[in-house]
């Protein structure tokens, strides 16, 4: 069973940044695409973030030019930089394969941005 245990979140003002990191117990990042997740509350859960295993990504138009994803193959963790931090951008943030996840989700880590 891959755990997945993500890590970062935390309580920013608007303009802030926040790195996340999610780090899987198996071998399961490195052999698929990987992505970041949002969900806020009485909102379904959103992608907002992927990359492949060669490197390639793509972003939601809502996080496009302020997010970067990276990953760590060699210790199956992927990161998700967050710049110019919004209130909108509020959310339980969780990793898992893209863009069908294929793992049990995590607990996710909280992002409370005050305006």
């Amino acid at each position: 069973q891959v755990q997945l245990v993500e890590s970062g979140g935390g309580l920013v003002q608007a303009g802030g940044s926040l790195r996340l990191s999610c780090a899987a117990s198996g071998s399961i990042f490195s052999l698929n695409t990987v992505g970041w997740y949002r969900q806020a509350p009485g909102k379904q859960r959103e992608l907002v973030a992927q990359i492949s295993r060669g490197g390639s990504t793509n972003y939601a138009d809502s996080v496009k030019g302020r997010f970067t994803i990276s990953r760590d193959n060699a210790k199956n963790t992927v990161y998700l930089q967050m710049n110019s931090l919004k209130p909108e951008d509020t959310a339980v943030y969780y990793c898992n394969t893209a863009p069908t996840w294929i793992a049990s989700w995590g607990q996710g880590t909280q992002v409370t941005v005050s305006s």
